[in-house]
């Protein structure tokens, strides 16, 4: 069998590195699976990409399509051109997309129109809300794609009311959870950590760079301010995204930023360091609601919505919107020390690229 894994944003890096472990452990056996890894280029800053190859230990890859940059258009665009002639020039049997970005949804279009058959992993989470790229580039992949990976039951749920069979749908797990329990022993105390003498349990670690929060400048500032009216006596410690940095400097001087550490993009190994250590999470991410979730740390999410549900019936996130006004009460509840006891979901156990290689066999055979 001959697959191709498409990777294009950092989280894509996470999702990818344990079922490529788990495929090189079985070629050892003598299971014949060959793989090409395609990285689309779409984080083309190397703090946002190919720190992530290294520190996760899996392979460089094996093309670069170089198509970073420019509107969401133009950036589908560039990658089916260049995956096109990338699928031409080396043929697969089937396509491995992982997550529910850009390069996830055009890699499927170029790999259907090839007659090539998709996986798609971490398919059927929905949002529900048309406004986020993301939801779109979900649904259109999952409208192409032959075989689905899904992290949840809920998931699995949602792709059979669209009418998928039941047997193209495969309950694994979380595979970002597989990679970050194993790497938490790799867990890297960041120089800024020691420079700064930081503490554990001491500090807010923020993450910021949806459009709906960061683009508009005013709703920006509205944010930033009352974080760092609610953080009490805690510093605020902010690893900024290239999107969100431009914004900052636009508007620094009506930014309370006194009590705030900007920093440049991490690695995966110290960002998840800063996320073990910390007193409590502000963030619009979705998948850092997941290792919250794994890790036990409180977990405030700016959106009005979220696709990893679960996280918050189960794991100790809450959804509080977008309005700046109830960050206060959600950082206070963080601390007081009366944040909710989260647990775990199911199959959220490290082993889910074991069982998606399994399936992957099975198919092969």
């Amino acid at each position: 069998m001959r697959i191709h894994f498409i990777a294009g944003a950092r989280p894509n890096f996470m999702k990818i590195a344990p079922i490529i472990h788990e495929i090189q452990k079985r070629k050892l056996m003598g299971i014949e699976i060959d793989f090409r890894i395609i990285h689309t280029g779409q984080h083309y800053d190397s703090k946002m990409s190919d720190t992530f190859f290294l520190e996760l230990n899996i392979p460089f890859p094996d093309s670069n399509l170089n198509c970073g940059g420019g509107s969401q258009a133009e950036q589908t665009g560039a990658i089916m051109i260049a995956y096109e002639k990338e699928l031409l020039e080396f043929p697969a049997d089937l396509v491995v997309v992982v997550g529910d970005v850009t390069s996830t949804m055009a890699c499927s279009i170029v790999a259907k129109k090839l007659n090539t058959k998709v996986a798609h992993v971490e398919a059927g989470i929905r949002s529900f809300d048309l406004t986020m790229p993301e939801e779109i580039n979900r649904m259109v992949t999952d409208s192409l794609s032959d075989y689905f990976f899904t992290t949840t039951t809920i998931a699995g749920e949602n792709l059979m009311k669209l009418g998928v069979e039941k047997d193209r749908i495969f309950f694994v797990g979380n595979v970002m959870i597989d990679s970050l329990l194993a790497n938490m022993a790799r867990l890297r105390k960041p120089q800024f950590w020691i420079d700064n003498d930081i503490k554990e349990k001491n500090y807010f670690l923020l993450t910021l760079h949806r459009p709906a929060n960061v683009d508009n400048e005013t709703k920006f500032e509205a944010i930033i301010n009352a974080i760092a009216n609610s953080a009490g006596n805690y510093p605020v410690i902010f690893p900024v995204h290239p999107r969100t940095r431009k914004i900052i400097d636009k508007i620094k001087d009506n930014l309370n930023l006194s009590s705030f550490y900007l920093l440049e993009p991490m690695g995966y190994l110290e960002f998840n360091y800063l996320v073990k250590n910390s007193l409590g999470i502000i963030t619009d991410s979705g998948g850092i609601t997941e290792e919250t979730t794994i890790m036990g740390i409180p977990c405030i999410t700016l959106r009005d919505n979220t696709e990893r549900p679960e996280t918050v019936s189960i794991g100790t996130n809450e959804l509080i919107g977008t309005n700046p006004e109830k960050i206060k009460p959600y950082m206070e509840l963080i601390c007081q020390g009366n944040w909710k006891k989260g647990g775990i979901p199911p199959k959220w156990d490290g082993k889910a690229s074991e069982r998606i290689v399994d399936e992957l066999i099975e198919l092969k055979n």
